[in-house]
């Protein structure tokens, strides 16, 4: 028998990928599902994360299904699974997010909503992009903070982010109430700055609380704040970058049912094993 046969099925079967074990791979690289696999119907729709491109999941959703989507779209994609360190060209960025805000659309309710959130380099493309296949309600600004490994500008540091909340219909489901519950025991400007109105000065790109900060997760605050406000318990929740599942957490913490897609396997399973042990 040749060596290549015998070779194990890591390259180094005494180091897993960071953050997996390998009690954790060998449980869940068996359970990966993978988007040509699912077949759902409006009646039987199957919550999970799946491995592939988010176009492509968002194809296999049906018709008017899903109350809630809260995307945090790469700024700088691959061109396919199979260029990865090959970046979209700003045309080919441009019509990528067309088409999968397209589905998008498709697969909202007419009740529902959808969460973009931006930097500011690509925000004016998303508002533009949004108003083809959406009302678009407000832009939300949050504070976050510079990635360590940027360069130090040479102008105005940037410390703002925006989310695009925008809607399938102008009848659209929002909690205002539960919205303004946690303002109660404030004073009214520090009322003003909790999620109120569109200045959600209140929450940085720093994880508070218990769970652990992950490259890539928005602050849980955020998340729950989003969730309150445009979704009930069970609804239906997609988030078609799912990266290492810090929404999926989230989601099914508030009784939510989660859709993800993720393209990145060793993400995926990241995602899984959170979410598993939500």
């Amino acid at each position: 028998m040749s060596i290549e046969q015998n070779e194990p099925l890591f390259t180094n079967p005494l180091e897993a990928v960071r953050g997996l074990t390998i009690n954790d791979l060998n449980k869940y690289l068996p359970a990966v599902q993978k988007v040509e696999d699912i077949s759902m119907t409006a009646d039987q729709i199957k919550d999970g994360v799946f491995l592939g491109l988010c176009l492509d999941g968002l194809k296999k959703i049906p018709d008017s299904s899903i109350d809630l989507i809260i995307a945090d779209p790469p700024e700088s994609p691959w061109r396919s699974i199979n260029q990865r360190g090959n970046p979209m060209t700003i045309q080919e960025y441009f019509q990528w997010n067309e088409n999968w805000l397209k589905e998008s659309a498709r697969i909202l309710k007419p009740t529902g909503a959808i969460y973009l959130i931006s930097g500011w380099r690509f925000s004016g493309m998303y508002h533009s992009l949004l108003n083809t296949d959406f009302h678009i309600q407000t832009r939300i600004t949050w504070r976050n903070s510079t990635p360590k490994d940027q360069p130090k500008p040479l102008t105005w540091i940037n410390r703002t982010s925006d989310i695009w909340f925008a809607t399938k219909s102008n009848e659209f489901m929002f909690n205002q109430e539960a919205v303004t519950e946690g303002s109660n025991q404030m004073n009214p400007e520090s009322a003003i700055e909790m999620g109120v109105t569109n200045l959600w000065s209140d929450i940085m790109d720093i994880q508070v609380g218990s769970t652990v900060k992950i490259e890539g997760d928005k602050p849980e605050q955020l998340i729950q704040r989003i969730l309150t406000a445009s979704s009930f318990k069970l609804n239906w929740v997609v988030d078609p970058f799912t990266r290492s599942g810090g929404i999926g957490v989230i989601a099914k913490k508030m009784g939510r049912r989660f859709i993800g897609f993720e393209s990145d396997q060793d993400q995926l399973l990241m995602a899984m094993k959170r979410i598993d042990k939500e």
